[in-house]
């Protein structure tokens, strides 16, 4: 289940990024988190780039609407989603269960 935290206008979730992946993708919820493979190494930004164009892509929002607020150079981080409501997250990205804070 995708632990999620509501704000007014946003959502805030934690990702575990897998980068030198064979694609990028969002794969699914890995305990509690959303877990999103992408190709490139994380060098000098470029997994958080294609992080935030990936997600900004599979949930059809401008790029301006995702922010990685915690964790640059950490697998594990923490984005902000705004102007996403949890409906969205789930049909967008195939999440079934969602747990709101």
């Amino acid at each position: 289940m995708l632990k999620v935290k509501k704000g007014e206008n946003y959502l805030e979730l934690e990702l575990k990024v897998q980068p030198r992946s064979s694609a990028n993708k969002v794969v699914g919820v890995e305990q509690g988190r959303l877990k999103v493979k992408v190709t490139v190494p994380p060098e000098k930004g470029k997994a958080n780039q294609t992080v935030v164009e990936l997600l900004a892509k599979s949930l059809k929002v401008p790029k301006r609407n995702v922010t990685i607020v915690r964790g640059e150079t950490s697998r594990v981080k923490t984005v902000r989603l705004e102007g996403v409501d949890v409906a969205t997250l789930q049909k967008k990205l195939g999440i079934k269960g969602v747990e709101i804070s």
